[in-house]
């Protein structure tokens, strides 16, 4: 089914370059308790009222738990060549540290074994939000203690399936984790305040790097990255405290997590609060500890921020000027739709002599869809979403930027955080009461893009 024209080819952006699609495992998996799986901060704070939008769960979520081989299946149909996909720490190490769990262990051996016999290559991400509830209890990303447990669960995994893979991604959005969940407190596990952010900042710029070490130690030929969530930043004037507010806002957004692991330490110059981590929290020696010599960094994208000097806003100084007040193209959650943003970012990224490559780990758009009497979900939206952001990747490729691959999130709906089941990102749609699958419009558009014929 070919929906719409397609501005490029496959073959545009090279033989090798990598074609991928994304799952996480609390989104899902569901099996929350199944197996000798220990609860995570997310089945803690998604209990609580009034902290999901749409009052939902992710016990279920889209039972991938026991339809990962349809899952992994529907992501060979559609043409990808890679499946990546994250480690539920506490199914693997229910209490965080300690005892492990052989029934977790096993589950993924078998994910991976289905991707292999599929040709499919393994891309595997150990931290994507999911923090055992156990170690929460000891003060989570707060608390120095959670860098050797992260420690010591990269290394279990890595010894576990290192013969098998070859693809690393050490931390999901470090930013998004800590930000939301220990500064804004509208994610897992809902904590408030600097005094929560930033040492869980350090304990995560720490943990990226030696699990970056893990991995080299312990698997040979290990290709090793970090996915970060960035942003075009956009000052909403040339004034002077508007320029200020944007490098501010570029040091938290962008800089935040990249600038260590390159040995550059934090971005204090642009954002002087963060010297507070020092003052604090930081121990003499943790700073020959934060940098890693990762062979990527994942980027992902999803829209630029246009920011001004706000006076009143505590710490910070920053607003965001929302994208629904600039009469700009928007997805279904309000996010502006911007493929000039993802290219802009990828420039400001490979800009870094430390940089080697790039890889866009992940890129898609929310929309409420909705099937035809027949079927059909003509979402015409999301496919001229993956084209814009697609092409601005193409322009970075012809300048000679290096990179190497695009993943799409999702391959299909999910859990989507604290918007529940209502936000839509899949190119597989999900009916959660059956848990069948119907392949999107867009769905079927990468596999026209990705097919043979299609080059």
């Amino acid at each position: 089914m070919q929906t719409t024209a397609v501005p490029f080819t496959r073959k545009d952006f090279g033989d090798d370059f990598l074609w991928g699609v994304t799952i996480s495992a609390f989104q899902n998996e569901g099996a929350f308790n199944t197996d000798g799986k220990g609860p995570s901060i997310w089945d803690t704070f998604s209990g609580r009222k009034g902290k999901i939008k749409d009052k939902s769960h992710a016990q279920v979520a889209t039972d991938f738990y026991n339809r990962y081989t349809q899952d992994i299946l529907l992501a060979k149909l559609l043409g990808f060549s890679v499946f990546r996909f994250s480690l539920s720490w506490s199914r693997i190490i229910p209490k965080g540290t300690g005892a492990v769990n052989p029934a977790g262990i096993d589950f993924y051996h078998r994910v991976i074994d289905a991707c292999l016999e599929l040709g499919l290559e393994p891309y595997i991400t150990l931290y994507h939000w999911d923090l055992p509830q156990a170690l929460e209890h000891k003060g989570g990303w707060s608390h120095r203690g959670v860098v050797f447990a992260f420690e010591e669960f990269v290394r279990i995994c890595a010894r576990e399936y290192g013969n098998k893979v070859k693809n690393w991604i050490v931390m999901n959005e470090p930013f998004g984790f800590t930000a939301l969940g220990y500064m804004l407190g509208v994610h897992a596990p809902g904590k408030f305040g600097l005094s929560w952010f930033l040492p869980a900042v350090h304990h995560a710029v720490m943990a990226q790097a030696e699990g970056g070490r893990v991995l080299r130690d312990e698997v040979p030929g290990a290709n090793i990255g970090t996915a970060l969530s960035c942003s075009q930043i956009i000052p909403n004037s040339n004034s002077e405290a508007d320029l200020v507010a944007a490098r501010r806002a570029d040091a938290l957004f962008n800089r935040l997590f990249l600038e260590p692991s390159l040995g550059m330490g934090y971005p204090v110059g642009d954002f002087p609060l963060l010297k507070r981590i020092e003052r604090r929290y930081a121990l003499w020696r943790d700073w020959d500890r934060l940098a890693f010599n990762f062979d990527f960094i994942g980027v992902q994208n999803y829209f630029p921020l246009v920011v001004k000097y706000n006076t009143f806003m505590p710490v910070v100084k920053i607003s965001e000027v929302k994208a629904r007040y600039r009469n700009v193209p928007l997805t279904g959650l309000g996010w502006e739709i911007n493929g000039n943003g993802l290219y802009e970012v990828l420039r400001q990224f490979a800009s870094y002599e430390g940089v080697k490559k790039l890889i866009v780990t992940e890129g898609g758009a929310a929309f409420p869809d909705i099937p035809a009497a027949d079927g059909r979900i003509a979402d015409l939206a999301r496919i001229s979403y993956f084209q814009e952001y697609l092409s601005g990747v193409l322009k970075a490729k012809k300048e000679g930027i290096p990179v190497e691959g695009y993943f799409a999130w999702t391959l299909t709906d999910n859990f989507e955080w604290a918007e529940g089941y209502r936000a839509r990102f899949g190119l597989v749609y999900v009916n959660f009461e059956t848990q069948q699958r119907m392949i999107k419009d867009s769905g079927y558009w990468f596999r026209d893009l990705l097919s043979p014929s299609g080059q």
